[in-house]
Protein backbone atom coordinates (compact mmCIF):
# COMPACT_ATOMS: atom_id res chain seq x y z
CA UNK A 1 0.00 0.00 0.00
CA UNK A 2 1.14 3.47 -0.74
CA UNK A 3 -1.29 5.80 1.19
CA UNK A 4 -1.40 5.78 4.63
CA UNK A 5 -4.34 7.05 6.52
CA UNK A 6 -4.58 8.40 9.88
CA UNK A 7 -5.74 4.86 11.29
CA UNK A 8 -4.26 1.30 11.73
CA UNK A 9 -7.19 -0.83 11.37
CA UNK A 10 -11.34 -0.45 10.00
CA UNK A 11 -13.40 -2.93 11.70
CA UNK A 12 -16.60 -4.28 9.57
CA UNK A 13 -19.81 -6.18 11.60
CA UNK A 14 -20.29 -8.18 8.68
CA UNK A 15 -23.56 -9.63 9.77
CA UNK A 16 -25.86 -9.63 12.41
CA UNK A 17 -26.56 -13.39 12.08
CA UNK A 18 -24.72 -15.60 14.27
CA UNK A 19 -25.30 -19.36 14.79
CA UNK A 20 -24.55 -19.26 18.34
CA UNK A 21 -26.35 -16.93 21.35
CA UNK A 22 -23.85 -15.66 23.52
CA UNK A 23 -25.33 -14.25 26.68
CA UNK A 24 -23.47 -11.49 26.62
CA UNK A 25 -23.48 -10.26 22.62
CA UNK A 26 -22.77 -6.75 22.46
CA UNK A 27 -24.88 -7.13 19.21
CA UNK A 28 -27.80 -9.54 20.04
CA UNK A 29 -27.17 -11.27 16.85
CA UNK A 30 -29.87 -14.17 15.98
CA UNK A 31 -29.99 -16.53 13.62
CA UNK A 32 -31.53 -14.22 11.33
CA UNK A 33 -29.36 -11.85 8.99
CA UNK A 34 -29.72 -8.03 10.08
CA UNK A 35 -31.85 -5.65 7.83
CA UNK A 36 -30.35 -3.83 5.19
CA UNK A 37 -26.80 -5.70 5.44
CA UNK A 38 -24.59 -4.17 3.03
CA UNK A 39 -25.28 -6.09 -0.58
CA UNK A 40 -21.64 -7.95 -1.99
CA UNK A 41 -21.66 -4.87 -4.10
CA UNK A 42 -21.52 -2.41 -1.19
CA UNK A 43 -19.21 -4.19 0.77
CA UNK A 44 -16.74 -4.44 -2.21
CA UNK A 45 -17.45 -0.30 -2.19
CA UNK A 46 -16.46 -0.56 1.69
CA UNK A 47 -13.16 -2.14 1.02
CA UNK A 48 -12.13 0.66 -1.59
CA UNK A 49 -13.29 2.45 0.87
CA UNK A 50 -11.07 1.48 3.63
CA UNK A 51 -8.20 1.16 1.11
CA UNK A 52 -8.42 4.84 -0.07
CA UNK A 53 -8.80 5.41 3.71
CA UNK A 54 -5.51 4.33 3.61
CA UNK A 55 -5.85 1.99 6.71
CA UNK A 56 -3.46 -0.58 6.79
CA UNK A 57 -5.65 -3.57 8.57
CA UNK A 58 -9.31 -4.54 7.57
CA UNK A 59 -10.52 -5.77 10.69
CA UNK A 60 -13.88 -8.43 9.80
CA UNK A 61 -16.43 -9.38 12.54
CA UNK A 62 -20.60 -10.72 12.95
CA UNK A 63 -22.36 -12.06 13.98
CA UNK A 64 -20.46 -14.71 12.62
CA UNK A 65 -19.04 -13.40 9.45
CA UNK A 66 -18.10 -16.29 7.97
CA UNK A 67 -22.25 -16.83 7.47
CA UNK A 68 -22.20 -14.75 4.76
CA UNK A 69 -21.80 -16.65 1.54
CA UNK A 70 -19.73 -13.80 -0.22
CA UNK A 71 -17.18 -13.58 2.87
CA UNK A 72 -14.30 -14.66 0.79
CA UNK A 73 -15.08 -12.63 -2.40
CA UNK A 74 -14.65 -9.77 -0.15
CA UNK A 75 -11.91 -10.89 1.43
CA UNK A 76 -10.47 -11.86 -1.72
CA UNK A 77 -11.11 -8.26 -3.16
CA UNK A 78 -9.63 -6.67 0.05
CA UNK A 79 -6.51 -8.39 0.03
CA UNK A 80 -5.94 -7.89 -3.87
CA UNK A 81 -5.52 -4.24 -2.99
CA UNK A 82 -2.62 -5.11 -0.55
CA UNK A 83 -5.17 -5.05 2.72
CA UNK A 84 -4.30 -7.00 5.12
CA UNK A 85 -7.33 -9.20 6.54
CA UNK A 86 -8.03 -10.15 9.83
CA UNK A 87 -11.24 -11.95 11.17
CA UNK A 88 -13.43 -12.52 14.28
CA UNK A 89 -14.55 -16.28 14.75
CA UNK A 90 -16.55 -18.47 16.80
CA UNK A 91 -14.46 -21.81 15.32
CA UNK A 92 -18.04 -23.27 14.54
CA UNK A 93 -16.97 -23.03 10.51
CA UNK A 94 -13.72 -23.16 10.74
CA UNK A 95 -13.53 -26.35 8.59
CA UNK A 96 -13.15 -28.03 4.74
CA UNK A 97 -13.75 -25.47 2.23
CA UNK A 98 -14.11 -22.77 4.62
CA UNK A 99 -10.54 -23.06 6.57
CA UNK A 100 -9.45 -23.90 3.12
CA UNK A 101 -9.90 -19.99 2.13
CA UNK A 102 -8.60 -18.69 5.25
CA UNK A 103 -5.47 -20.26 4.76
CA UNK A 104 -5.42 -19.76 1.28
CA UNK A 105 -6.15 -16.01 1.54
CA UNK A 106 -3.87 -15.52 4.60
CA UNK A 107 -6.46 -14.26 6.80
CA UNK A 108 -5.32 -13.83 10.55
CA UNK A 109 -8.34 -15.78 12.41
CA UNK A 110 -9.06 -15.13 15.76
CA UNK A 111 -11.37 -17.50 18.07
CA UNK A 112 -13.45 -16.19 20.89
CA UNK A 113 -13.45 -18.17 23.77
CA UNK A 114 -14.31 -17.26 27.38
CA UNK A 115 -12.55 -19.85 29.51
CA UNK A 116 -12.22 -23.86 30.59
CA UNK A 117 -15.20 -25.65 29.14
CA UNK A 118 -17.59 -25.53 31.69
CA UNK A 119 -17.33 -22.11 32.11
CA UNK A 120 -17.13 -21.13 28.02
CA UNK A 121 -20.26 -22.97 27.65
CA UNK A 122 -22.22 -21.40 30.58
CA UNK A 123 -21.94 -18.30 28.55
CA UNK A 124 -21.85 -19.16 24.77
CA UNK A 125 -23.65 -22.29 25.13
CA UNK A 126 -23.35 -26.50 25.31
CA UNK A 127 -20.25 -27.82 22.78
CA UNK A 128 -19.11 -24.48 21.86
CA UNK A 129 -15.66 -24.77 23.56
CA UNK A 130 -14.48 -28.08 21.55
CA UNK A 131 -15.93 -26.47 18.37
CA UNK A 132 -13.47 -23.35 19.30
CA UNK A 133 -10.48 -25.38 20.67
CA UNK A 134 -11.04 -27.62 17.35
CA UNK A 135 -10.86 -24.27 15.38
CA UNK A 136 -7.70 -23.02 17.21
CA UNK A 137 -5.87 -26.34 16.47
CA UNK A 138 -6.25 -25.94 12.86
CA UNK A 139 -5.47 -22.07 12.51
CA UNK A 140 -2.25 -22.69 14.59
CA UNK A 141 -1.39 -26.03 12.27
CA UNK A 142 -2.06 -23.43 9.28
CA UNK A 143 -0.33 -20.29 11.01
CA UNK A 144 -2.77 -17.82 11.07
CA UNK A 145 -4.08 -17.98 14.27
CA UNK A 146 -3.84 -14.50 15.24
CA UNK A 147 -5.46 -13.94 18.90
CA UNK A 148 -8.10 -15.09 21.21
CA UNK A 149 -11.13 -13.13 22.64
CA UNK A 150 -12.69 -13.30 25.88
CA UNK A 151 -15.23 -11.09 27.70
CA UNK A 152 -14.85 -10.79 31.43
CA UNK A 153 -17.46 -11.35 33.25
CA UNK A 154 -19.22 -12.00 36.61
CA UNK A 155 -18.76 -15.71 35.56
CA UNK A 156 -15.56 -16.39 33.88
CA UNK A 157 -13.25 -13.48 35.27
CA UNK A 158 -11.82 -15.86 37.74
CA UNK A 159 -10.58 -18.35 34.75
CA UNK A 160 -8.71 -16.20 32.60
CA UNK A 161 -5.77 -18.24 33.21
CA UNK A 162 -6.73 -20.68 30.73
CA UNK A 163 -7.00 -18.24 27.84
CA UNK A 164 -3.50 -17.66 28.28
CA UNK A 165 -2.56 -20.69 28.51
CA UNK A 166 -4.65 -21.55 25.52
CA UNK A 167 -2.88 -18.55 23.61
CA UNK A 168 0.72 -19.63 24.92
CA UNK A 169 0.57 -23.38 23.40
CA UNK A 170 -1.05 -22.79 20.25
CA UNK A 171 0.93 -19.89 19.46
CA UNK A 172 -1.10 -16.81 19.24
CA UNK A 173 -0.13 -13.28 18.61
CA UNK A 174 -2.34 -11.81 21.26
CA UNK A 175 -5.08 -12.55 23.85
CA UNK A 176 -7.56 -9.88 24.12
CA UNK A 177 -10.07 -9.22 27.12
CA UNK A 178 -13.09 -7.56 26.34
CA UNK A 179 -15.15 -5.24 29.66
CA UNK A 180 -18.39 -5.62 28.75
CA UNK A 181 -20.72 -2.59 27.93
CA UNK A 182 -24.67 -2.78 28.41
CA UNK A 183 -25.46 -2.87 24.73
CA UNK A 184 -27.44 -5.60 22.30
CA UNK A 185 -27.95 -8.29 24.30
CA UNK A 186 -25.63 -7.74 27.11
CA UNK A 187 -28.32 -5.06 28.56
CA UNK A 188 -30.64 -7.75 29.17
CA UNK A 189 -28.23 -10.27 31.22
CA UNK A 190 -26.61 -7.35 33.70
CA UNK A 191 -26.18 -10.53 36.52
CA UNK A 192 -22.73 -11.11 33.94
CA UNK A 193 -21.40 -7.86 34.82
CA UNK A 194 -18.59 -8.27 36.92
CA UNK A 195 -18.72 -5.25 40.08
CA UNK A 196 -16.41 -2.24 40.15
CA UNK A 197 -14.28 -4.96 42.85
CA UNK A 198 -14.30 -7.95 39.96
CA UNK A 199 -12.88 -5.91 37.57
CA UNK A 200 -10.51 -4.34 40.00
CA UNK A 201 -8.87 -8.14 41.14
CA UNK A 202 -9.79 -8.84 37.42
CA UNK A 203 -7.64 -6.23 35.63
CA UNK A 204 -4.78 -6.53 38.36
CA UNK A 205 -4.24 -10.25 37.47
CA UNK A 206 -4.00 -9.46 34.31
CA UNK A 207 -1.20 -7.37 34.74
CA UNK A 208 0.24 -10.23 36.35
CA UNK A 209 -0.30 -12.62 33.12
CA UNK A 210 0.72 -9.73 31.06
CA UNK A 211 4.22 -10.00 32.69
CA UNK A 212 4.23 -14.03 32.79
CA UNK A 213 4.01 -14.18 29.25
CA UNK A 214 5.82 -11.13 28.22
CA UNK A 215 7.47 -12.07 24.77
CA UNK A 216 5.37 -14.72 24.46
CA UNK A 217 2.15 -12.90 23.09
CA UNK A 218 0.78 -9.65 23.35
CA UNK A 219 -2.22 -8.92 26.16
CA UNK A 220 -4.52 -6.87 25.11
CA UNK A 221 -7.25 -5.12 27.24
CA UNK A 222 -9.94 -3.10 26.23
CA UNK A 223 -11.23 -1.27 29.46
CA UNK A 224 -9.93 2.18 29.74
CA UNK A 225 -8.87 1.88 33.58
CA UNK A 226 -6.76 -1.11 33.05
CA UNK A 227 -4.34 1.89 32.29
CA UNK A 228 -5.02 3.04 35.90
CA UNK A 229 -4.43 0.25 37.19
CA UNK A 230 -1.20 -0.51 35.32
CA UNK A 231 -0.17 2.88 36.66
CA UNK A 232 -0.31 2.16 40.08
CA UNK A 233 1.67 -1.03 39.45
CA UNK A 234 4.53 1.56 38.48
CA UNK A 235 6.07 -0.41 35.62
CA UNK A 236 9.35 1.84 34.73
CA UNK A 237 8.26 2.02 31.34
CA UNK A 238 4.64 3.26 31.65
CA UNK A 239 4.95 5.52 29.11
CA UNK A 240 6.04 3.29 26.18
CA UNK A 241 3.96 0.78 27.17
CA UNK A 242 1.10 3.28 27.39
CA UNK A 243 1.32 4.84 24.36
CA UNK A 244 2.26 1.92 22.28
CA UNK A 245 1.31 -0.95 23.66
CA UNK A 246 -2.51 -0.28 25.58
CA UNK A 247 -5.20 -0.65 22.84
CA UNK A 248 -8.10 0.17 25.78
CA UNK A 249 -8.37 4.08 25.50
CA UNK A 250 -11.82 5.31 24.79
CA UNK A 251 -11.96 6.12 21.13
CA UNK A 252 -13.94 9.61 22.51
CA UNK A 253 -10.52 10.78 24.05
CA UNK A 254 -9.04 9.74 20.47
CA UNK A 255 -10.96 11.83 18.39
CA UNK A 256 -12.10 9.79 15.84
CA UNK A 257 -8.98 7.16 17.00
CA UNK A 258 -11.15 4.41 15.64
CA UNK A 259 -14.11 3.86 13.13
CA UNK A 260 -16.32 1.15 12.95
CA UNK A 261 -18.95 -0.02 10.16
CA UNK A 262 -21.91 -1.67 11.35
CA UNK A 263 -23.96 -4.56 9.07
CA UNK A 264 -26.12 -2.23 7.35
CA UNK A 265 -23.34 0.54 7.14
CA UNK A 266 -23.66 2.86 9.79
CA UNK A 267 -20.37 4.36 10.91
CA UNK A 268 -19.57 4.56 14.87
CA UNK A 269 -17.42 5.22 16.78
CA UNK A 270 -16.91 2.21 18.76
CA UNK A 271 -18.95 -1.50 18.69
CA UNK A 272 -19.87 -1.41 21.93
CA UNK A 273 -22.79 0.81 22.09
CA UNK A 274 -26.33 0.76 20.62
CA UNK A 275 -27.22 4.25 18.85
CA UNK A 276 -29.61 5.85 16.57
CA UNK A 277 -29.22 7.73 13.91
CA UNK A 278 -30.31 10.61 15.87
CA UNK A 279 -27.61 10.61 18.33
CA UNK A 280 -24.48 13.10 18.21
CA UNK A 281 -22.10 10.25 18.56
CA UNK A 282 -23.43 8.68 15.07
CA UNK A 283 -21.09 9.18 12.21
CA UNK A 284 -23.19 8.94 9.66
CA UNK A 285 -23.11 5.66 7.07
CA UNK A 286 -21.18 4.63 4.38
CA UNK A 287 -23.58 3.96 1.86
CA UNK A 288 -23.54 8.10 1.49
CA UNK A 289 -20.29 9.42 3.40
CA UNK A 290 -16.56 8.52 2.78
CA UNK A 291 -14.47 6.99 5.44
CA UNK A 292 -12.26 10.51 4.52
CA UNK A 293 -15.07 12.64 4.98
CA UNK A 294 -15.90 11.11 8.18
CA UNK A 295 -12.35 11.92 9.12
CA UNK A 296 -12.76 15.08 8.43
CA UNK A 297 -15.91 15.54 9.87
CA UNK A 298 -15.19 14.29 13.19
CA UNK A 299 -11.63 16.69 13.76
CA UNK A 300 -13.82 20.02 13.13
CA UNK A 301 -17.04 18.84 15.33
CA UNK A 302 -17.20 20.34 18.57
CA UNK A 303 -18.91 17.33 19.97
CA UNK A 304 -16.00 14.55 19.41
CA UNK A 305 -13.39 17.72 20.26
CA UNK A 306 -15.43 18.43 23.20
CA UNK A 307 -13.27 15.08 24.85
CA UNK A 308 -9.95 17.31 24.61
CA UNK A 309 -10.79 18.88 27.85
CA UNK A 310 -11.32 16.34 30.81
CA UNK A 311 -12.41 18.31 33.26
CA UNK A 312 -15.59 18.11 31.16
CA UNK A 313 -16.04 14.81 32.22
CA UNK A 314 -18.64 14.37 36.12
CA UNK A 315 -18.39 13.07 39.07
CA UNK A 316 -15.27 10.76 39.96
CA UNK A 317 -14.24 10.66 36.59
CA UNK A 318 -13.88 14.52 36.15
CA UNK A 319 -12.08 14.72 39.55
CA UNK A 320 -9.77 11.77 39.09
CA UNK A 321 -5.71 12.30 39.05
CA UNK A 322 -5.93 9.59 36.41
CA UNK A 323 -8.04 10.68 34.25
CA UNK A 324 -5.68 11.72 31.04
CA UNK A 325 -4.72 7.90 30.95
CA UNK A 326 -8.18 6.51 31.66
CA UNK A 327 -11.00 8.99 31.75
CA UNK A 328 -13.39 5.70 32.20
CA UNK A 329 -15.60 4.04 29.28
CA UNK A 330 -17.58 6.86 27.88
CA UNK A 331 -20.13 4.16 26.27
CA UNK A 332 -20.85 2.97 29.41
CA UNK A 333 -21.00 6.14 31.30
CA UNK A 334 -23.72 6.27 28.49
CA UNK A 335 -25.92 3.29 28.74
CA UNK A 336 -26.14 3.91 32.44
CA UNK A 337 -27.17 7.53 33.06
CA UNK A 338 -28.11 8.59 29.97
CA UNK A 339 -24.89 11.40 29.83
CA UNK A 340 -22.22 10.34 27.56
CA UNK A 341 -19.90 13.17 30.44
CA UNK A 342 -20.82 10.66 33.45
CA UNK A 343 -18.56 8.43 35.75
CA UNK A 344 -18.14 5.12 34.50
CA UNK A 345 -19.75 2.92 37.32
CA UNK A 346 -17.96 0.07 36.65
CA UNK A 347 -14.30 1.56 38.42
CA UNK A 348 -13.80 1.21 42.10
CA UNK A 349 -11.17 3.88 42.25
CA UNK A 350 -12.18 6.54 44.65
CA UNK A 351 -10.10 10.09 43.19
CA UNK A 352 -7.26 11.00 45.84
CA UNK A 353 -9.76 14.45 46.20
CA UNK A 354 -12.29 12.64 47.29
CA UNK A 355 -10.73 10.56 49.86
CA UNK A 356 -9.58 13.53 51.71
CA UNK A 357 -12.89 15.21 52.21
Amino acid sequence: MTNKGPLLMTSWRATGACNACCRYCNVNATAAHAPRELSTKEALHLVDEVYNFGVKWFGIKGGEPLLRKDIFEIVGYAKSLGLNVCLLTNGHFVDGKIYDNLVKNEVWTSVSIDGPEEINDQLRGKGSYKKALLAIQKLSKGRILNGLAAAITSINYQHLDHVAELAETYHANFVWFNHLVPSGRAKETMELTPSPEQYEWTLNHIWDLTLKYDGKFDIHVHCPHFARVVKQRNPPNFQEWYDHKFHGKCTYFAFGGYISVTENGDLIPCFYTDLQPSEPMMLGNIREKSLKDTWAEIQKSAYYNSFRDRSILKGKCGVCEYREICGGCRNRAYAYTGDIYESDPACAYIPESLRKQ
